[in-house]
């Protein structure tokens, strides 16, 4: 589902309400909405791009410089750390066909055990 139908495109076009964490020129990040833990964050491209594999180069340094400022607002709210989780294409557990980024905030011995 690329484009019109992509419900992380309508997000990033702002068709559909989502509370903003951080936007750029390129990526907006919103909470998931399962999350995992408090704070689970998605950093999704504006543009779609089926996964991390069709999403060009060029958008790496944004995209670490992005993943950099959303754990700042979460340090300032408690997290000491965080996990990094990305599922490319359904054989990787990739529900949604449009690429992003989990963020998870954690805390020293919080208790969660993601699997990993």
């Amino acid at each position: 589902m690329a484009g019109k139908e992509c419900i992380f495109c309508k997000i990033a076009r702002k068709e559909i309400p989502a509370e903003i964490v951080f936007e750029s020129q390129n990526f907006i990040a919103v909470p998931d909405v399962h999350p995992k833990v408090k704070g689970h964050t998605l950093i999704l491209p504006k543009k779609h791009f089926t996964s991390l594999m069709d999403m060009p180069a060029s958008l790496g340094c944004e995209l670490l410089d992005i993943i950099k400022k959303v754990f700042e607002l979460k340090a300032k709210e408690g997290a000491e750390g965080f996990n990094l989780i990305v599922n490319n294409l359904p054989a990787a557990g990739q529900i949604v066909m449009h690429a992003h980024v989990h963020l998870l905030p954690r805390k020293a011995k919080d208790g969660k055990d993601l699997g990993l």
